[in-house]
């Protein structure tokens, strides 16, 4: 079954009329013999393994030589390079348009593809929301809300989940529903994201569930990455200070059960 993308096409005929391979190819030389008439596969693990070993501008040659054959993984894997700059110099237009590509192509379900179109689905929903200046993609939330939301229930996407949840909490691109947020952020925390768990504990704490939210917040705290634990962590502080100490105290226990059994 393809998976296509019924509720972002709308969005992307800017992006899908612009080739997305930009820049001039080169033929490029290795001991292996491999050219752009290898075989998409082959070019991707080439250009895969290239980049794994540090040697970038190879890379980006072979795995835009698979990508001009069809390949999704190189598609995602360039649109990537370029979002971070990793390797290329950042661009978020260039990023954008392979992104749209490997939505555009849709996965057949049971497929590594189905991977690369959820976290591309992800990327889109960002750029949508926020806009990319100097470029035709302009900020249009209720866009973004749909993007997120199809990567969220089609695949079941953790990243989407957890942004869906706070566009639902804030009433970004529609209506607020703090009910559907709660769901989406439990959702997301079950795969073990941080950032949801945290919400979801403090959407427990701020109902009464006082405990329970707070040792939430403190687990997800712990397991968080660097940048995530700033804002984690004021939203952890700032229930800390209202809470009485007994609270405070069982709560530090349940979190250290919550870590160790990730039952939360």
């Amino acid at each position: 079954m393809l998976i296509v993308d019924r509720f972002a096409a709308p969005f992307f005929g800017i992006g899908l009329a612009l080739s997305v391979m930009t820049l001039p190819c080169h033929a490029f030389d290795t001991s292996n013999e491999m050219n752009e008439d290898s075989s998409p596969f082959a070019l991707f693990k080439f250009g895969f393994s290239a980049y794994k070993k540090g040697d970038k501008d190879e890379a980006v040659k072979a795995l835009r030589f698979a990508a001009e054959k069809g390949h999704q993984g190189a598609n995602w894997k360039l649109g990537r390079m370029y979002a971070d700059g990793d390797g290329v110099k950042e661009d978020d237009y260039e990023a954008y348009k392979m992104f749209e590509q490997v939505v555009h192509e849709g996965a057949e379900q049971g497929t590594q593809n189905e991977s690369y179109v959820a976290d591309a689905l992800v990327a889109l929903a960002g750029y949508v929301k926020r806009g990319i200046p100097n470029s035709p993609i302009k900020s249009n939330p209720s866009a973004a809300r749909d993007l997120y939301l199809q990567a969220a229930s089609n695949f079941g996407d953790s990243d989407a989940q957890f942004e869906l949840g706070k566009m639902l909490m804030k009433g970004e691109g529609g209506q607020p529903n703090p009910n559907q947020a709660a769901r989406w952020f439990r959702l997301s925390a079950q795969k073990g994201h941080a950032g949801a768990q945290a919400m979801l504990g403090n959407l427990l704490f701020q109902a009464g569930k006082t405990v329970r939210g707070l040792a939430m917040m403190t687990a997800a705290f712990e397991r968080a990455s660097k940048q995530d634990r700033v804002w984690i962590g004021d939203i952890q502080e700032q229930a800390f200070s209202i809470a009485n100490e007994a609270d405070r105290r069982t709560a530090i226990v349940l979190a250290e059960d919550i870590i160790k059994t990730g039952d939360f």
